[in-house]
């Protein structure tokens, strides 16, 4: 048996011991040292045994932590949070209820869970939908094992997981989404530069000219022939007031008047006709 002697003086040994019907090597006597612990008040000899504890059950963390390998997050972070862990579970352990390892496994796990629930995630998700793609992603592995590797299909996930079919599609999309992609990702191998920001559609201003000029449409039908002439002229023609007043040989001042109000008149309409297709019936037709 091999055996370390702490700096306070005690035993730690290091021989395997079973728990739960398996022998770890990482899972060393420490039982006398928690029952010291737990009697020693704050200071300095308390702080020398509870170091010694989290070295001696470090191993232990970092086997937990290697379970969680390859799932986007490097595997010294995943010690890292395993070994906050750790540190937990031996603060907050009562020798008098069961062995330190039945405890502190589910603590340490759990807070590698807590990781990758919080931190992870490119974007904040709710929680249910974090729980629902676990559940997802769990009955797609299982299925998948159970049927030599052939994807399972929404229904099959959803009787084995217990879920609805539309839950399952919300796991789903959360599977695909927990990482995010840079617009600036190359689509392709090639040297053309081509990358996802190129794929994505931009907001074209001519849709909103189209709407404008439907909506105003019917109104510039009712002007008089000579206020839509003035119009037309100005926005279209871009003559000057001035020179409108000269082609029809009325004053500046005149034109100036007329175009204000046809302005204001086509725009009065477009605003009440859309006021009305607002209390449209629902299928469409006017009343």
């Amino acid at each position: 048996m091999l055996v370390e002697t702490s700096a306070h003086g005690s035993d730690i040994s290091t021989r395997p011991r079973v728990s739960g019907g398996r022998v770890h090597d990482d899972a060393p006597d420490t039982a006398a040292d928690f029952t010291r612990l737990a009697a020693l008040p704050d200071g300095p000899e308390r702080d020398a045994v509870r170091d010694e504890l989290t070295k001696a059950w470090l191993p232990m963390a970092h086997r937990i932590a290697g379970r969680f390998r390859n799932r986007g997050e490097s595997l010294e972070d995943l010690r890292q949070v395993a070994a906050l862990g750790l540190v937990k579970a031996i603060d907050r352990y009562e020798p008098g209820r069961g062995a330190f390892e039945s405890y502190a496994v589910p603590t340490i796990t759990g807070e590698i869970k807590r990781h990758f629930r919080d931190r992870m995630w490119a974007l904040r998700v709710p929680r249910r939908v974090q729980e629902l793609r676990n559940k997802v992603r769990i009955a797609r592995r299982d299925l998948a094992a159970s049927s030599s590797g052939a994807t399972p299909s929404v229904t099959e996930i959803a009787a084995h997981a217990g879920l609805t079919e539309e839950e399952v599609n919300a796991g789903l999309e959360a599977l695909e989404s927990f990482s995010t992609l840079s617009l600036d990702a190359e689509m392709s191998s090639s040297d053309d530069g081509f990358s996802l920001a190129d794929t994505i559609g931009a907001c074209d201003e001519a849709y909103d000219v189209v709407i404008d000029r439907e909506a105003a449409k019917e109104g510039l039908r009712r002007l008089p022939e000579r206020e839509r002439a003035i119009l037309y002229m100005r926005f279209f023609e871009d003559m000057t007031q001035s020179r409108i007043a000269d082609r029809l040989g009325i004053s500046q001042m005149h034109v100036s008047r007329l175009i204000s109000r046809c302005c204001a008149q086509v725009r009065e309409q477009a605003l009440d006709r859309g006021t009305r297709s607002g209390r449209d019936a629902p299928d469409g037709r006017t009343g």
